[in-house]
């Protein structure tokens, strides 16, 4: 078997199989609108909604008063006072039961909790998500026995600090490659390897290990300064300056058989599982991003006089303002409807977490990228220098940088792309897959083939109209309501590029990655343009037609989008460019690399530090 097969045999192996819960995103990307999934939004429960408004009003005075954002990039480290304050709070604790020392808040105000913080500090949003959304309580609540819920959960909602550790120098989204161990021995397991980029790594108390236990790999919880445990090195980055990111090698280390979460050869899906909701953290923090970049946009658009006029009244700027603030709305709704989705658990929300990561790590980056234009060269200055010659200090490269990152933390945009796609397709995997399948014997292909003829005998002929050809269809939305007909008729449109795309590649069409990431933005936008429409209508009993107008706004923005990306399904210059890689790999091209010099630092691109003192610390 080909290092290319096992590795998408594990995947297979991890995922879950069965859809015991309806799904809004896999019903979408089938041609099926189920608009009474999302619509009206689940409620919060009363008594957790006020809760929540407590904890968020009580973090937002903390920050106010306690926290400067810019002395934390300024030295790369989160002051101790900081850290213990958030914990005072129970700010490490928002999701977990109340029962084990948490909060026990709804997904939705755990999410408004990070917008405020990422808004404000993103080095400290990554810091708590990381260690609820990753780290050792959202594994635990999931998979863990009670007693360990009880033995760590308190532990972790009082402020010891969690991480994940599954990277390593030679393994980032394929996991096969993992070559961590653990061997079990009596009662207990021994870990030997390197993880790389270990947020909060370097000061966490406790950690979620992935190792490989024989053929398959699993999951422990991890005592951080176990014997055997040395952090190599503390990694720097282009932005995020304050996360506590390190390498950390294991050497012998042994840890109570008690600690394996789940069972032997469940810790992939243990990852993959947690990161369902545990994703929905990331949006949030964009979205945070995304509504200060409005804030700065409209003060700056009002005080920068240029040719006789505001900035912000010159087309060229207006266009820029108004795809900040609309975005920023619709992230905003994707966010918090995915939350709900989370908190009323009747969904399986594991393609809409997806989508939500995927669509608003690369839009926000865009939003704020847009900001920086704006700005001018007070957008590349950094807030510090603004403000030593006079002028009000507005991070907007620190904002940029800081939001990077978010395109490749917990899975890049790319393989977003797939996982989602192979979501997306289960359908009709499970009805034809091995139609299309070159190691299907002939009995499997009949049998498939009779799957296949009886689920498209049902399926495509309910592609061809609905409601979104109906002029009164979905009437209650108001001025929205021609947005959420395209939004019906779109996948239909989607599906069926998705049947054609099928058809002509067969078992190719995994490896057409391209066509497939279309795919997947189309129903990103469409999922988003859904959001903002259940958002400006629940939001418009209390501020009349204002959430309309930057819904309408955003939808049309979005629709040109799509438009963009059907006709760059089929009309492309995907097979050229793969071509030119190929040969720009085999060195046909080395004379483009004449004439200049690399400033890179030598070394081999790939490995691990050697030797050095440990630098793990506590938070005291």
């Amino acid at each position: 078997m080909s290092e290319y097969a096992k590795a998408r045999e594990l995947g297979e192996q991890a995922r879950e199989r069965e859809w015991t819960r309806p799904s809004f995103g896999k019903q979408l990307f089938l041609g099926d609108l189920r608009l009474d999934l999302v619509h009206p939004a689940p409620e919060v429960p009363e008594e957790a909604a006020e809760r929540g408004e407590e904890f968020v009003i009580a973090l937002r005075r903390f920050l106010d008063g306690h926290v400067d954002p810019a002395l934390i990039e300024r030295t790369a480290q989160v002051p101790d006072e900081v850290v213990k304050g958030l914990a005072g709070l129970g700010a490490f604790g928002i999701t977990i039961g109340q029962e084990y020392g948490g909060l026990g808040l709804p997904y939705l105000y755990y999410c408004r909790a990070l917008m405020l913080v990422g808004s404000y500090c993103p080095a400290l949003a990554t810091l708590l998500s990381a260690h609820q959304s990753i780290g050792v309580p959202q594994p635990l609540k999931q998979f863990g026995t009670e007693e360990q819920k009880r033995e760590f959960l308190p532990r972790c909602a009082r402020g010891e600090i969690s991480a994940f550790l599954l990277t390593e120098p030679d393994v980032g989204s394929d996991p096969a490659r993992l070559s961590t161990t653990a061997v079990r021995d009596g009662d207990e397991y021994v870990i030997d390897g390197v993880k790389l980029w270990t947020t909060n790594g370097v000061i966490a108390d406790l950690l979620v290990v992935m190792a490989r236990t024989g053929g398959k790999i699993s999951a422990f919880v991890v005592e951080g300064d176990s014997p055997g445990i040395t952090v190599r090195r503390r990694n720097s980055f282009m932005g995020l300056r304050g996360i506590e990111n390190g390498v950390t090698e294991f050497s012998q280390v042994r840890v109570p058989a008690r600690n394996l979460i789940g069972r032997e050869g469940q810790g992939l899906k243990i990852a993959l599982t947690t990161l369902n909701t545990g994703r929905l953290s990331l949006p949030a923090t964009c979205a945070g991003g995304a509504k200060w970049a409005v804030k700065i946009a409209r003060e700056w658009g009002n005080a920068r006089v240029q040719w006789g006029r505001k900035v912000g009244e010159h087309e060229a700027v207006a266009t820029k303002i108004a795809f900040i603030a609309a975005t920023a709305y619709a992230l905003e709704a994707l966010c918090e409807l995915t939350a709900r989705m989370a908190d009323d658990r009747r969904n399986d929300i594991r393609i809409e977490a997806a989508l939500a990561k995927l669509y608003a790590s690369e839009l926000s980056y865009q939003v704020l990228d847009e900001l920086v234009q704006i700005r001018g060269g007070r957008g590349f200055e950094t807030a510090e220098s603004l403000a030593a010659r006079g002028e009000r200090g507005v991070p907007a490269e620190q904002m940029l940088r800081d939001s990077r990152i978010n395109r490749i933390f917990e899975g890049s945009s790319e393989i977003m792309r797939l996982l989602i796609t192979r979501e997306a397709v289960d359908a009709h995997l499970s009805a034809a897959g091995e139609l299309i399948d070159p190691d299907a014997s002939r009995a499997e292909r009949v049998q498939a083939l009779k799957r296949a003829g009886a689920f498209y005998a049902r399926w495509l002929p309910g592609l061809v109209t609905g409601a979104g050809n109906l002029p009164t269809a979905y009437a209650a939305f108001g001025p929205l309501a021609a947005h959420l007909r395209f939004v019906e008729r779109t996948s239909r449109k989607l599906a069926r590029a998705t049947f054609y795309g099928m058809s002509r590649w067969q078992g190719g069409l995994e490896h057409k990655q391209s066509f497939l990431g279309r795919i997947v933005d189309i129903g990103a936008e469409l999922f988003a343009m859904t959001a903002v429409c259940v958002k400006a209508e629940e939001d418009a009993h209390d501020l009349g037609r204002r959430p309309y107008e930057l819904a309408d706004t955003f939808c049309r923005q979005a629709r040109r989008r799509v438009d963009t990306l059907f006709d760059r399904l089929w009309d492309n210059s995907d097979s050229q460019d793969v071509r030119l890689a190929r040969y720009v790999l085999d060195g046909r091209y080395t004379f483009l690399e004449e004439g200049v010099l690399d400033p890179s630092i030598e070394g081999p691109w790939i490995g691990s530090p050697q030797g050095g003192e440990n630098v793990r610390r506590r938070v005291v």
